[in-house]
């Protein structure tokens, strides 16, 4: 009979051999009724940072902690759910457009979104720079925006009942050295996005050096280990890899992201997350079932309709003044040449230090901080031409954000011989 103790799941996973689903089970329940120690739990998850996990194992672990709390069912409303989920990156606002467009085009996008740590914030963080809006929504009101057909879409918080058990784990994996295992990040994602009750749901695993995942390789395996535990689930996943080296768009911060979100909306906007948000919207309208054309659909204005009726739904005003930071700074190019490099993680660590997101969780931003970048890889710039303006309430901090963007910029001679897709791979079953 199968050992059923946190000692001796611990000791067989710390040996090379693999957990029955019995086991899985047990462990989780029990971690999740406090049965099981913190400091067992995280022996654990260094035992499987060390070892790994296979498939079963981890799409049974995946689905020990979704049983660890609430499922949604969202199958009775008249619209197809289909939801996207980001690895996070800098300057990746493309859920803004992303949600609003997906609607208008047809389905139903519950979106349930987090607080950034570190780099800027996340999407909750943008959305609450706007006047009013409110990110706590209990599941009646979601279900009633979602089958609204003016809005249809909704950006939320998780639930404390979502998952618990992977709330607790990764708390734990933050402080104790285990957040790199790939089957605990992919189970982590995925058991909240199939707890959520989408019926399709598609990745956009970044990598570069402003991703959490710095190598194609790595990215790959994730991709691949999420999409198999959506499949093994019942929920249509797809993964698209996408480039990170460079931020996202023009802006990264709250308020300055979500102003640059309404351009797009408006037909305007960065090309490049313009091109991420009518990839991703096509890949989702595909998994949802419909015929539908994302690029009209911005063009035509019904994106920024549906956008307005979302903003409103959950208490915000879309057309008050965004808010702005009390201080500017901005940094110039120092010789004339062509912009080669913008790293993306030096202006997230820019943008981190003006405000724009926080060094523990909790902890308040400021919704005006950040950066607008004028200047990107393959513009010929001018000596004494901006290259970022530097948004604040405290500008003690623009000392330490320009040291952090002064070595994310190589300006040449000459300009790189080929730019780097945005899109580098698609990973589907």
């Amino acid at each position: 009979m199968t050992a059923l103790d946190a000692v001796s799941i611990i000791t067989a996973k710390r040996n090379g051999g693999q957990l029955s689903d019995e086991q899985i089970d047990w462990v989780i329940d029990a971690f999740t009724r406090g049965m099981v120690a913190d400091e067992q739990m995280s022996a654990l998850a260094m035992a499987v940072l060390w070892r790994g996990m296979t498939r079963r194992e981890t799409a049974r672990w995946t689905a020990a902690m979704i049983a660890s709390g609430q499922r949604m069912d969202f199958t009775d409303l008249p619209r197809p759910t289909v939801d996207k989920h980001s690895t996070g990156g800098v300057g990746d606002k493309i859920t803004l457009p992303l949600a609003p467009l997906v609607a208008a085009c047809g389905a139903s996008v519950p979106q349930l979104s987090g607080r950034g740590l570190g780099h800027t914030g996340g999407t909750l963080d943008k959305l609450e720079s706007i006047p009013g809006w409110q990110a706590d929504l209990a599941v009646p009101r979601m279900r009633e925006i979602l089958a609204d057909p003016a809005a249809g879409a909704v950006v939320c918080a998780a639930g404390a009942d979502l998952a618990p058990a992977d709330k607790r784990l990764y708390a734990l994996r933050d402080v104790t050295g285990t957040v790199e295992s790939i089957p605990l990040i992919a189970s982590s994602i995925m058991s909240k996005k199939i707890a959520e009750g989408t019926g399709g749901l598609v990745l956009d695993v970044k990598v570069g050096s402003g991703a959490f995942m710095k190598s194609i390789a790595d990215a790959r395996e994730l991709a691949t280990t999420m999409v198999e535990l959506g499949q093994d689930a019942g929920v249509r996943t797809v993964a698209l890899l996408t480039g990170m080296d460079t931020p996202l768009g023009r802006t990264a911060g709250n308020a300055l992201e979500v102003g640059e979100a309404v351009e797009i909306l408006a037909g305007g906007g960065p090309s490049d997350v313009v091109e991420l948000t009518l990839a991703l919207a096509g890949e989702m309208i595909a998994l949802a079932g419909l015929d539908a054309d994302p690029a009209a659909a911005l063009a035509d204005g019904r994106a920024m309709d549906h956008w307005k009726a979302m903003v409103r739904a959950q208490g915000g005003d879309p057309d008050a003044p965004l808010p702005r930071a009390r201080h500017t700074d901005v940094v110039r190019a120092d010789r004339d040449g062509v912009l080669t490099r913008l790293d993306a993680m030096g202006v997230g660590i820019a943008a981190w230090r003006l405000g724009a997101g926080r060094a523990r969780q909790g902890a308040p931003v400021q919704a005006g901080a950040g950066m607008e970048i004028h200047a990107r890889p393959g513009d010929t710039v001018r000596a004494g031409s901006p290259l970022f303006t530097l948004h604040t309430d405290t500008p003690e901090t623009f000392a330490d954000a320009r040291a952090a963007v002064a070595g994310a910029v190589t300006i040449g001679a000459e300009p790189a011989t080929t730019a780097a897709p945005l899109i580098l791979d698609r990973i589907a079953m």
